[in-house]
């Protein structure tokens, strides 16, 4: 493509509404633009990154035995009403009525209408196993949509989703996913690591996300280097770890007044003890309709994922202030365990804990002296904290937790029957008996994959784009247009580069030479090839690789063969 003929429109100033590195390059380098919040136009350079990124992802869905349909994007709400999740998706579901008043949603994902299809067209266990996929845009209403094509609200996603006999089928199929996107993102050259995960709002019982590593990144990672275990940190199993059992404390809790004082900050500051020492009471409403407590040291953060899974629930939310003055008689920020008439649940760390701090059940009142075993001597344990680096790895006897900032990409899920029970999904088995269909599903973010890889790869100057994935292979700057002889030796190794099958970006415009290699780092193009006066003279052109601080020159009768080769060899690593 030449450049001259080309829309990139490139910028010299970041945009003042981005955030992160991506969204800053990738408008300073043309490759989109914002429609509204959260949306954006991808322009020509762009859209080559992200049909690069399908491209890997089908031929890999492909290899793996996956067959590629596509489904409507709005959907019906009769379908979503059938799964239950039309109330549970929340505001994030972009619902939309047509001219009859019947409702729907822009599908943020598809595992109703995908259930549908194979509800109505399997019959018998011989019709299994399938997976079944499409490319497709997605829609989820941010509340704060940001980062660009990180976060925003519409963008293309890969979503499969499997169906299965047996459950050591679907678990074969799980396994055959996992392995499957590892090699996605390996051909994609990004650094990345997969780790357990919460399964959210999609449901299910086993997940794993696969997250690009990049200080930049939303999610925060644990990972042991003793047993190669990893994990979301709202899903890291912390291994339990007491210390010598105390005395049981005489007497009884002392309380004091703490006016004003809610949270744990403001109390440790008020009463000079460490954070620590104090255990803080958050009450939860649940999906089954009642409203439990759950206790995490004052200076531990408390894992929802965990809590869900330790109660058994589908879902916990924060309780109401009323809610939380009706269980305790006081106002929210001083909750205590002691005398509560519902269900408490405590992270382990809690156990054993002395000379605690909690709250009084009286607004304006917390109590000192608190002896777990002698005041709360009847409490359920459980893992319910949010890991962090240097917490004691639960797989192994010695490992500790490395922190890490990761980007989520993709995400495979194990969601057993709860889809295709709701929705009556059934086959008959080999002795005729109805059975219910298992279900595995796995999604990747294409436009959010893009995006990691600038996250992962740019310097000062610009993108420093992964060669399977970048918008050319091949930079070629013809430094001065007006030279003739200069413009008629860039045009012919255009013309054989192109003969040659290599992707080619041909700066032909007239323009100073340090505006043309300027966007060259901007875009981020792998190889920079720059046909100039002195060069030619010599029968050379200067190769330089972005990212690189050395140039060579290279002869012009074997310049398309070594660029063909250098490009062969490392597209072949990653194949």
């Amino acid at each position: 493509m030449r450049y001259s003929r080309s829309l990139i429109p490139t910028l010299k100033e970041d945009p003042s509404d981005a955030e992160v590195v991506s969204h800053k390059l990738m408008v300073r380098a043309g490759m989109m633009r914002q429609v509204a919040r959260g949306i954006y136009d991808l322009l020509p350079l762009g859209l080559r990154v992200v049909r690069k990124v399908e491209r890997i992802v089908r031929e890999e869905m492909n290899r793996a035995g996956a067959q590629e349909i596509l489904m409507p994007a709005v959907c019906p709400a009769e379908l979503w009403q059938e799964s239950g999740r039309w109330d549970l998706y929340g505001k994030e579901l972009l619902r939309i009525k047509d001219r009859q008043e019947r409702d729907f949603c822009f599908g943020p994902t598809h595992e109703e209408v995908v259930t549908d299809i194979v509800r109505r067209e399997v019959r018998s266990y011989r019709d299994l196993p399938l997976n079944l996929y499409q490319v497709q845009s997605k829609f989820r209403d941010e509340i704060r949509p940001r980062f660009g094509l990180m976060r925003g609200r519409e963008f293309l996603m890969k979503d499969a989703y499997s169906f299965h006999a047996t459950y050591e089928d679907c678990e074969r199929e799980y396994r055959h996913m996992f392995d499957t996107y590892t090699r996605i993102f390996e051909r994609c050259a990004l650094n990345f690591r997969p780790v357990e995960a919460a399964t959210g709002a999609i449901g299910g019982s086993m997940s794993h996300e696969f997250h690009v590593l990049a200080e930049s990144g939303e999610d925060a990672l644990v990972s042991c280097p003793s047993c190669k275990y990893a994990a979301n940190v709202e899903k890291a199993e912390i291994r339990r770890s007491l210390g010598a059992e105390a005395a049981v404390a005489s007497g009884a809790p002392e309380k004091v007044e703490t006016p004003g004082r809610r949270t744990i900050e403001e109390v440790s500051a008020f009463l000079g003890m460490a954070p620590e020492r104090f255990v803080k009471t958050l009450l939860f409403a649940t999906d089954r309709g009642d409203t439990i407590a759950a206790l995490v040291r004052g200076d531990h953060e408390l894992s929802q994922d965990k809590l869900v899974s330790a109660l058994k629930c589908e879902w916990v939310a924060m309780a109401e202030p009323n809610v939380v003055l009706e269980h305790t008689g006081a106002a929210v920020g001083f909750a205590g365990p002691i005398g509560l008439k519902i269900r408490v649940v405590a992270d382990h760390a809690v156990e054993g804990m002395t000379d605690a701090v909690t709250g009084a059940n009286q607004t304006d009142y917390h109590l000192k002296g608190v002896d777990q075993r002698r005041d709360l001597p009847g409490l359920e344990f459980a893992d319910l904290r949010t890991a962090a680096p240097g917490d004691p790895c639960a797989r192994c006897a010695d490992g500790v937790y490395d922190g890490h900032r990761g980007i989520e990409v993709g995400q495979v899920f194990y969601l057993g029957t709860k889809y295709s029970k709701a929705m009556g999904a059934t086959f008959l088995d080999v002795s005729g008996t109805e059975q219910v269909i298992e279900m595995g599903c796995y999604g990747i973010g294409v436009t959010r994959t893009a995006a990691a890889a600038i996250e992962q790869n740019h310097d000062d100057a610009g993108i420093i784009w992964p060669l399977a994935i970048a918008p050319a292979q091949v930079h070629l700057i013809n430094v001065k247009v007006t030279d003739e002889k200069l413009t008629a030796a860039a045009d012919d190794i255009y013309a054989k580069l192109q003969e040659a099958a290599i992707e080619v970006l041909y700066d032909d415009r007239d323009e100073r030479a340090g505006v043309k290699f300027k966007d060259a780092d901007l875009i981020g193009i792998p190889f920079r090839v720059t046909v100039g006066p002195k060069g030619l003279e010599k029968g050379v052109a200067e190769v330089k690789r972005r990212g690189a601080t050395e140039l060579e020159e290279v002869g012009l009768e074997h310049l398309v063969r070594d660029l063909s080769a250098r490009i062969l060899a490392e597209l072949g690593k990653s194949s």
